[in-house]
């Protein structure tokens, strides 16, 4: 066993579910074609990101109905936001997209208004 393979086993062994987590939603994102992570991803600037919803939320803005929602792709969070929407159909907690749109900071955090989106298989799917 290399010293590098026995580094990151011991690094598995005492890590958090959290950081297993993330790492998994890491490697899951790398695979999506023409991704990048949430991390990198510049101020407005047009990305594709790949992730998983942990979050959905209506939340009316000036009146008109706004659905938010939550994607994590283990480097960073990054707020979807489509206006008009109570609801989508596939949009819903644990479920894999890869999105597409301008990306901009707002309120101190990564946001993307009205992507284009795909629905991603779910592991074991």
């Amino acid at each position: 066993m290399s010293p590098l393979s026995l580094r990151e086993g011991l690094r598995k062994a005492v890590a958090s579910q959290e950081e297993i987590e993330a790492d998994e939603e890491r490697e899951d994102a790398v695979r999506a074609k023409g991704c990048v992570p949430v991390s990198q991803t510049p101020d407005r600037h047009r990305v594709k990101v790949s992730g998983v919803i942990r979050s959905v939320v209506l939340r009316p803005r000036q009146g008109v109905p706004a659905l938010e929602a939550d994607l994590y792709d283990g480097s960073g969070n990054l707020v979807l936001v489509w206006l008009g929407r109570r609801e989508i159909a596939g949009i819903e907690p644990g479920r894999r997209l890869k999105v597409e749109g301008l990306v901009c900071t707002r309120e101190g955090r990564r946001s993307m208004f009205n992507p284009r989106y795909e629905l991603r298989p779910r592991p074991g799917e």
